[in-house]
């Protein structure tokens, strides 16, 4: 068996907002790290960490790729993410990446191929608002 992932990083230009962003995506205030410009959010047992690099004259850097959350409620965490105005507007497999969809192979998810072996539904977030401010 594989090794378990811990921690995955985000930096931001802004703590406050991707904080404040990422809490009300998350329905979870997650926890300031005193004196470390970081934030984490405890997603199950992955640590997310916002960490704000300007502190160090560094330029906040986009991921290479998608980051993809398992949860239990997707229609909450929908509406919460379309208030937000976060939702992708890629298309996959000729529908909307966007919008809750049935796939062939099964449970409802938003976006790609990805199966949900253990977890409840994936939900993927491409397009956070102010990408400038602080990077998903």
């Amino acid at each position: 068996m594989a090794d378990k992932l811990f921690r995955i990083i985000l930096q931001v230009a802004d703590l406050d907002q991707a904080a404040e962003f990422y809490a009300k995506l998350l329905a979870d205030k997650g926890r300031r790290i005193p004196r470390a410009s970081r934030h984490y959010i405890d997603c199950g047992p992955v640590i997310l960490a916002l960490v704000d690099v300007t502190a160090g004259g560094a330029e906040a850097k986009p991921l290479p790729d998608k980051i993809y959350f398992a949860v239990n409620n997707l229609e909450d965490v929908y509406n919460r993410a379309r208030e937000l105005n976060c939702l992708s507007t890629e298309d996959v497999h000729g529908a909307s990446a966007g919008e809750i969809v049935v796939r062939p192979w099964g449970p409802l998810k938003t976006a790609g191929d990805v199966q949900a072996a253990k977890a409840p539904v994936i939900l993927s977030m491409f397009t956070i608002p102010g990408a400038t401010a602080f990077v998903s």
